[in-house]
């Protein structure tokens, strides 16, 4: 298997950089004003003209208006878009790009559902519960992820360099989305933790293939 890395809510030229050069496989802008790593379109736009082929750029909204992304999709190349709000499938599905779809979990959530209903989706980005939109920096109980679910995962919330290999190994997601777990302050990255995240999630990585070959044998 290979883990799909994302690094989220960059803001500098030097963040992108970093994530960049630690082998990320996918950089994060947020277009949601009440966050902290919130950053324009001009801004997305410079740090975006940055990354090399084959770094895939996603854009973040939340409950956004129809008019706002419009904006956004005409002036960035943006390769998936990510939507962490309340939006319908038909909100998602308007736009004719490749979406993920945020699921906030915690009892009583059926990850299951969710994937129904956004069937369209690439993949469900599940994240941890809080009052406001985003995980605050706190993961979730892991076991509320049903083995059967019919759609890929992109593992989210309270996600650092120490748990993400655990993460990986547990879950066994398509990818692992990090931002405050590699931060040095809110919307500022911290360069080694990213190298460190990236390596701790590649050799789980490494772990999990190493497995299967024993298996195999």
């Amino acid at each position: 298997m290979t883990i799909r890395i994302k690094i989220c809510g960059l803001t500098s030229a030097e963040d992108v950089d970093a994530a960049v050069e630690a082998g990320a496989d996918a950089i994060g802008f947020v277009f949601y004003p009440p966050s902290p790593r919130y950053v324009s379109v001009e801004t997305a736009a410079a740090l975006i003209r940055r990354l090399p082929p084959f770094v895939l750029s996603v854009g973040l909204f939340v409950n956004a208006a129809p008019d706002e992304i419009a904006a956004a999709l005409s002036s960035l190349p943006l390769n998936l878009l990510q939507f962490h709000g309340d939006e319908s499938a038909g909100d998602c599905e308007r736009w004719q790009r490749p979406y993920l779809k945020a699921a906030r979990m915690k009892p009583g959530v059926d990850a299951r559902l969710i994937a129904a209903e956004f069937a369209t989706a690439r993949a469900l980005l599940l994240d941890a519960f809080t009052e406001s939109y985003g995980g605050g920096g706190k993961t979730f109980d892991w076991t509320l992820i049903p083995a059967d679910l019919s759609m890929p995962i992109v593992l989210s919330g309270g996600l650092t360099p120490e748990n993400v290999g655990a993460a990986i190994r547990r879950v066994r997601p398509l990818g692992v989305d990090v931002s405050s777990g590699v931060e040095a302050l809110t919307g500022r990255k911290d360069h080694r933790r990213i190298r460190e995240f990236v390596a701790a999630a590649r050799a789980a990585e490494a772990a999990i293939a190493g497995m299967a070959v024993k298996t195999n044998v």
